[in-house]
């Protein structure tokens, strides 16, 4: 008997089996030094050796070996022999980290030239022996796969409940060689695989089931949720995918005091009112229940586990909602300040309007089937009916080709199709034509062509076992990276022709697709997934500001805070903006809760719009998820947020700090004998520690220039009932004052910015992390774009027109050492 296992029970045998530069310009001479010859374009290497033994070797010596390096051998002559050294250097010069701030420092036009000639012979090095660079094979992601699944079966699924989190290196969740696979990820395919099928197709035989809809606790319940009928306040509402017609149950479960009683009883007495939920499918109250103050935990017979009576509903996916009534309306007169954090503590009783709240959301069944509708997923998948048995196999073999070209990426070969057709019979075998058609679906899902992103090496290259021999990708390929890179997802039926045509070959071809593919509402893809990562928004659901000093923080506020960041990154996609104004923008989207949150007048309702702001909060800097996600619960953290600039603003990471150093909350109390400290003054003790200092010094002022925002990115002008002190010096002795010094020494150093926007950019292009040997190739970019005004489109252009994301190499047998090592 064929199972779908057996399809992946040889994808590893099948993964294993399948698995020009610009030239710089030259640079312009630059005003002699007092210590040492006139440097030149033509700087000889002499000259070079003797700046870095002058200013570089006293600390990074054999016996100093500062950083774990030693110039003591260092000969300019011969810095192609050590790319990697010289790559580090490169950085460092450029970022103007080196010479270290208060040491001995050549003047900046020498610095300049010495790290153009070095540039120069490294990119000229890279121009005679060009290395795109290798990655083991690559599986999709949660994220890729869900979207996949989309598009191909038009059928949402969360995936989270089959798939286990996947693996962040370098910032990214689809770096190739940090992805595993194991008995419990083949577990999870397979589980997923089979339930997807169903759900698309749709199951006649289905059985009940449960799904849980967690409400998070921060949430505020006192406004009507998104996709809610008018007239409700709080709850939920989410879009269910259901397997078949038939009748369903659904829960509503509420928060309860710390005795088990319904919490928000204490305001139903004050305020004399007959709270009820409200359950409704696509807007259409199917139930209501009501509640009373005796209700509790405890008593089975009067539980907080709210239960409608059978529904019929339709399969496919339905909006269903649980909500309160709206029975209150206009401002809250509180002996307090309305909290936005509604559920902040459970145990209040008087003084403070807090209304009950829902727990969570379950949807039960279906109790029986009585038939299956044509939902999006089925209309999509049955491209043909056949009206007698004979006309079964032509019109199931036409549906298999069809899915499995877009999931496949390309063109099945004709054991593909047989290897569907085998699963597509086995099922109609047991259940007739739609079963065999979920059987063929649920063997697609599980092929190693659509879980792996394989590549296919040339068959001469490949025979011959040839190693680190340099190849063109096939078409199909480059149109797969192309699209996982812009949309993250499948490539359509549009890309999937044009690599048949041949029109990826050029760059003219490519860059059509690019921009209709950026056009595309799918390219949101790259603020979502791409500037969602590379900015670290992930961190903020693992911030809880405390709920006692920061009340007004809620999981409402955390998601527009995330959200602002999403749109604003993509209104510089779709308006082909210049790069730096991610940092210099005037402008940014709000919805009300966050415009409250921003003291920006005249802006109601949920829906996002683009607002101007005042000039402490313009770019990335003054954004609440950037300020929040770089804080600690009680109070903001300047070495966090200095950190995040240097990691993601300036790609050049500081070194991780000594051991056996006490946290700063441990070591500085914020009241000192009776005084108020804040949290500069803390920083300031602290970095009084020796082994802190070296680090703190260059570190503290990124963040400390960013004190004019709390935890929650409001702003402030008091930290601790202390002034708040935001001036300081950049490490290479530039003065800051506030954001804006901030963002001027950021665009100072713009060059550095604009490289570690490139260098991630393009690790998540190609799915590896990016090497030393890469940094030619990233500063061809650069230079390019320079010449388009900076615009992102010249950013993404440049890195699908690379040798890197267009050619490949055969197995080196070898692990090479990463670039991004290169900065630390």
């Amino acid at each position: 008997m064929l199972r779908p296992v057996v399809t992946l029970g040889l994808c590893l045998a099948a993964v294993v089996g399948l698995a020009a530069q610009q030239a710089p310009k030259p640079a312009a001479a630059v005003k002699p030094a007092a210590s040492h010859a006139p440097a030149t374009a033509t700087m000889l290497p002499a000259e070079q050796t003797a700046i870095v033994k002058q200013y570089c070797s006293t600390c990074h010596s054999d016996r100093g070996k500062a950083g774990g390096i030693s110039f003591a051998a260092f000969d300019a002559a011969k810095i192609e022999d050590h790319g990697e050294l010289t790559e580090k250097m490169i950085r460092k010069l450029r970022a103007g980290m080196m010479p270290p701030a208060g040491a001995r420092r050549p003047e900046p036009a020498v610095i300049q030239a010495m790290v153009t000639s070095f540039e120069s012979r490294m990119d000229k090095l890279a121009a005679l022996n060009p290395n795109p660079g290798s990655r083991p094979f690559q599986r999709l992601n949660r994220a890729e796969y869900q979207n996949a699944v989309r598009d191909l079966l038009n059928v949402d699924v969360d995936v989270t409940t089959f798939l286990p989190p996947d693996t962040i290196s370098h910032g990214f969740d689809n770096v190739a060689d940090s992805q595993s696979f194991s008995p419990t990820l083949m577990d999870g395919y397979l589980r997923a695989a089979s339930q997807i099928s169903r759900l698309a197709v749709g199951d006649r035989n289905a059985s009940a089931s449960s799904v849980t809809y967690k409400i998070p606790r921060a949430a505020s319940q006192m406004r009507r949720v998104d996709g809610a009928p008018m007239g409700t306040r709080g709850g939920t509402s989410v879009v269910h995918t259901f397997p078949a017609d038939g009748h369903y149950l659904l829960k509503a479960s509420l928060h309860y005091e710390p005795l088990g009683g319904l919490a928000g009883r204490n305001s139903m007495t004050a305020y004399d009112l007959k709270e009820q939920v409200e359950f409704s499918v696509n807007g259409e109250r199917v139930a209501i229940v009501d509640l009373n103050t005796r209700m509790s935990e405890t008593d089975p017979k009067n539980s907080l586990v709210l239960t409608t009576p059978p529904v019929h509903i339709k399969a496919g996916p339905q909006r269903i909602t649980a909500a309160f009534v709206q029975k209150l309306d206009g401002p809250v007169d509180d002996l307090l300040m309305p909290l936005e954090n509604t559920l902040a503590d459970v145990s209040i009783t008087w003084g403070v309007t807090m209304l009950p709240h829902l727990r969570d959301f379950i949807v039960q069944g279906p109790l029986d089937v009585t038939g299956v509708s044509d939902t999006p997923s089925r209309l999509k998948i049955f491209s043909c009916r056949p009206t007698a048995k004979a006309e079964e196999e032509a019109c199931a073999t036409e549906i298999v080709k069809k899915l499995s070209t877009q999931a496949f990426r390309g063109a099945p070969s004709a054991s593909d199709l047989q290897d569907a057709m085998k699963f597509y019979e086995q099922g109609r075998e047991k259940g007739g034509f739609e079963s065999g058609i979920r059987f063929a679906v649920q063997s697609i899902l599980m092929s190693p062509r659509f879980l792996f992103r394989l590549e296919q090496q040339p068959t001469s290259l490949r025979d011959a076992a040839i190693r680190n021999a340099t190849f063109r990708l096939a078409d199909e390929d480059i149109a797969s990276r192309l699209s996982f890179f812009l949309w993250g997802t499948v490539p359509d039926a549009e890309l999937i022709r044009a690599a048949g045509l041949g029109s990826l070959r050029t760059p003219a071809g490519i860059e059509k697709q690019v921009r209709r593919m950026l056009a595309d509402k799918r390219s949101e893809a790259l603020s979502s997934r791409f500037a969602s990562q590379w900015l670290r928004l992930q961190d903020l659901d693992k911030i809880f500001p405390d709920y006692l000093l920061y009340p007004q923080y809620d999981d409402t506020l955390a998601q527009a805070m995330k959200k602002e960041t999403e749109l604003f990154f993509d209104s510089i996609v779709r308006e082909d903006r210049s790069l730096l104004d991610l940092l210099t923008a005037d402008y940014s989207f709000v919805n009300e809760r966050l415009a409250i949150h921003y003291n920006i007048p005249n802006i109601t309702g949920n829906a996002f719009q683009r607002v101007a702001l005042p000039p402490y909060r313009r770019g990335l800097l003054g954004q609440g998820s950037i300020l929040t996600l770089t804080s600690v619960a009680d109070r903001t953290s300047p070495v966090q947020r200095g950190k995040w600039v240097m990691e993601v603003l300036l790609a050049s990471p500081p070194p991780p700090p000594p051991p056996n150093v006490p946290a700063l909350d441990d070591s500085v109390k914020a009241n000192d004998g009776g005084k108020m400290l804040s949290t500069r003054e803390r920083m300031e003790q602290h970095r009084a520690n020796p082994n802190c200092n070296s680090c703190h010094r260059v570190i503290d002022p990124l963040g400390l220039a960013l004190e004019n925002f709390d935890v929650t990115g409001a702003y402030r002008i008091k930290d601790n009932e202390v002034p708040v002190d935001v001036n300081g010096d950049l490490y290479d002795g530039t003065r800051m004052e506030g954001p804006a010094g901030l963002r001027a020494a950021l665009i100072k150093h713009q060059d550095m910015f604009l490289t570690g926007f490139t260098e991630s950019l393009l690790t998540y292009a190609l799915g590896r992390r990016v090497e030393y040997t890469d940094m030619p190739m990233i500063r061809a970019i650069v230079r390019d774009a320079a010449k388009k005004d900076n615009k992102i489109s010249a950013f993404i252009l440049g890195v699908v027109n690379s040798n890197a994301f267009k050619m490949g190499v055969t197995d080196t047998g070898k692990t090479d050492r990463r670039a991004t090592d290169v900065a630390r």
